[in-house]
């Protein structure tokens, strides 16, 4: 079983940063395929990033956003830069294998002036 906490959302105004923080508890982060999700209401859930042997990007955030992980601290993080307003979504970790598959309680983001 793994926990997956999700930190570092929040209110910025366009063009802004914020870094989202993903960190694991019971099991080793390095087993699994790790991505950052988000969704709005009324919205299916999208897939943002992955991170596993390579990274893979949605069209609408290459070049602005960055998915890491350090496997020493068992986090992941996502790195907005330039942020948008149609980036406004609640951010959700997920750690993906073959057998398993486990999400977090979300964070929500919120680009605005």
């Amino acid at each position: 079983q793994v926990q997956l906490v999700e930190s570092g959302g929040g209110l910025v105004q366009p063009g802004g940063s914020l870094r989202l923080s993903c960190a694991a508890s019971g099991s080793t982060l390095s087993y699994y395929v790790m991505g950052w999700y988000r969704q709005v209401p009324g919205k299916q859930r999208e897939l943002v990033a992955t991170i596993g042997s390579s990274t893979n990007y949605a069209n609408s955030v290459k070049g602005r956003f960055t998915i890491s992980r350090d496997n020493a601290k068992n986090t992941v993080y996502l790195q907005m830069n330039n942020l948008k307003p149609e980036d406004t979504a609640v951010y959700y970790c997920n750690a993906y294998s073959l057998q398993y598959t486990y999400w977090g309680q979300g964070t929500q983001v919120t680009v605005s002036s």
